[in-house]
């Protein structure tokens, strides 16, 4: 029963009126060796953005190599996002997130991000960002740096709000 009523009250939250709906393009590049292809990394986000809080599903790759037999590189990955400070267009971003990694060795996937996003216009929002994927497997573990460019389309006009929100207040002379 305790696990109906928590899966009612995720869904009510996702399925709020006041939420809005986004999709989000998020290539970047790592620091782990190798060639461009072997850096670089590709997802897709869909989400539910809530006034100062979002949540999403990305779905991606940690690597754009093609390496012959089995795929190590797909992942899944839900990542709360939280707007903590913004000054005009510009919202400083916070994205914790938990995924696996399929069929690889270090499959457990954690990562800290933070970004500075800049709201184009009420349906177009950029978000540049670095932070550190965390890998862990039954016997070994890795991190690697990334920085990036979110691409974000929201299906419904939206201005961030954030917890901090600065206005110029100076006097006019």
């Amino acid at each position: 029963m305790k696990h109906l009523f928590t899966l009612a009250l995720l869904l009510s939250l996702v399925y709020s009126a006041t939420a809005q709906t986004y999709f989000s393009f998020v290539p970047s590049l790592t620091n782990s060796p190798g060639t461009m292809a072997e850096k670089a990394n590709f997802s897709v986000e869909v989400g539910r953005q809530w006034d100062v809080f979002s949540l999403g599903a990305d779905i991606g790759k940690t690597s754009l190599s093609r390496s012959g037999g089995r795929d190590t590189t797909m992942y899944l990955e839900i990542r709360p996002n939280l707007n903590v400070f913004q000054v005009g267009k510009f919202t400083n971003t916070l994205t914790p997130g938990i995924g696996c990694i399929f069929n690889a060795r270090e499959y457990f996937m954690t990562e800290l991000t933070s970004g500075i996003e800049y709201a184009y216009n009420p349906w177009f929002h950029l978000n540049i960002y670095f932070g550190t994927y965390y890998y862990s497997g039954r016997y070994s573990a890795d991190n690697v740096t990334f920085f990036g460019l979110s691409i974000m389309y929201f299906l419904k006009p939206y201005t961030p709000g954030s917890l901090l929100n600065v206005t110029n207040t100076a006097a006019k002379p």
